[in-house]
């Protein structure tokens, strides 16, 4: 079949509404932690030991699906990260102890959300894309993961108060199935001569674990999965436990998402016009001190939602520039693959974020360890951009990758 018709713009479209469906549906989650902690008679921390599972498999399945898409395109992962997804919500529902739980909402999810994200859908995109256009147009693709956020988290409460929460999670199994028919869109293998001298994947990785930029890249990428797994899982709890109604948690969520929207597409933007490094530093920093001012004080439903609506402004702005560097250092062949590795980074972020606070929670009865933990790891992703060295990566023996657009 002829690839004409998959047309850049209809690639982007469906590209970032896999990834609204995908990571809204993720985003959900957290709205489950009381009620089924209530009702199964579970502890957070074993709620919360099937989330960390979660992100830390999708990140160590990434590269193996950035890779896949890399070489056969995106469309058949998409298509097996769809069946993942809807058994793991509708089988999540029907865990009767936490170890299935683990199994469900665990080891499914994290597949599937490997393999309906960022890594795999944004090498479709970057591919179909000019250079001049591809940190706004990965800016877009982020915004729609909060457009899912915005949209699915009041219709999850909502599904929840009105049926329980087992009826809720069939709900939103049926929601992921929507992604299977869009994955024709980003399907189709990559065109090798994107790249003059393709590199081996095996040879493209090795370049990249030699070259520091990457490392810290990585590293600084784990402070991102770290603010936003332990927000994105515990902020409902959290401000309940203040008495703050589970309706204004969810309305707070929703807001990170709406107020991502204009957030992703506004860093986008600038790390098409600015240094990425230097917008990523400035990133972390206004998160660090957002975080900061919110833990300050008890929260209430009014600095819930300023402090939802400044989070937003800044919650996957992260996503563009990350993505920016890793194309402009190694180029395009084996971009998925090799953003995957980088997102691996997050992931081990997100394991320690979902994990850490529900162990902090029930050994101390509080939060309060987990937001000084956060403001720590902010100041360290602040720090650790500023080094990187923006531009080529040059390979030690012989041009292994196209050079990417520089600056």
């Amino acid at each position: 079949m002829s690839r004409s018709w998959r047309t850049p713009l209809l690639v982007l479209i469906a590209g970032t509404a896999i990834a609204t469906i995908s990571l809204g549906l993720r985003q959900t989650l957290g709205l489950f932690l009381r009620p089924m902690t209530l009702e199964l008679g579970w502890t957070r921390e074993a709620f919360t030991v099937a989330l960390a599972v979660q992100n830390i498999l999708w990140g160590l399945f990434q590269p193996l699906t950035g890779m896949l898409a890399d070489r056969h395109g995106a469309g058949r992962i998409v298509v097996a990260g769809t069946v993942a997804y809807a058994a793991g919500l509708w089988l999540s529902g029907l865990s009767g102890s936490p170890w299935m739980f683990v199994l469900t909402a665990g080891v499914l999810l994290g597949f599937a959300q490997s393999a309906t994200t960022q890594g795999v859908v944004f090498g479709a995109i970057v591919r179909a894309t000019p250079p001049q256009r591809r940190d706004v147009a990965m800016g877009i693709a982020s915004a729609g993961g909060s457009i899912g956020q915005f949209v699915l988290l009041p219709v999850s409460q909502a599904l929840i108060g009105a049926n329980g929460w087992v009826f809720a999670l069939a709900g939103l199994a049926g929601i992921a199935l929507v992604m299977a028919p869009l994955a024709a869109v980003v399907a189709g293998a990559p065109d090798a001569a994107a790249d003059a001298q393709p590199a081996r994947p095996g040879r493209a990785f090795g370049q990249a674990m030699r070259h520091p930029s990457y490392w810290l890249l990585f590293s600084g990428f784990f402070a991102c999965g770290f603010h936003l797994a332990f927000l994105g899982t515990h902020l409902p709890a959290y401000v309940a436990d203040f008495g703050v109604p589970a309706s204004a948690a969810a309305l707070a969520l929703a807001l990170v998402g709406l107020f991502n929207i204009p957030g992703s597409f506004f860093f986008g933007t600038m790390s098409q016009r600015f240094s990425k490094k230097k917008v990523l530093a400035a990133l972390y920093f206004a998160r660090t001190v957002a975080i900061g001012l919110f833990a300050l004080a008890p929260p209430t439903p009014a600095s819930l939602l300023i402090f939802s609506g400044a989070m937003g402004l800044l919650w996957l702005g992260t996503v563009p520039p990350t993505a920016g560097l890793v194309g402009q250092m190694f180029g395009l062949r084996n971009f998925s693959m090799l953003f995957g590795f980088v997102f691996l980074g997050h992931q081990l972020g997100s394991f320690f974020g979902v994990w850490l606070a529900g162990w902090i929670y029930d050994a101390t009865g509080s939060y309060n360890l987990m937001w000084l933990a956060a403001i720590g790891v902010g100041l360290f992703a602040t720090a650790v951009h500023l080094p990187i060295r923006e531009g080529r990566a040059e390979p030690a023996d012989e041009p292994l990758l196209t050079p990417a657009t520089a600056k």
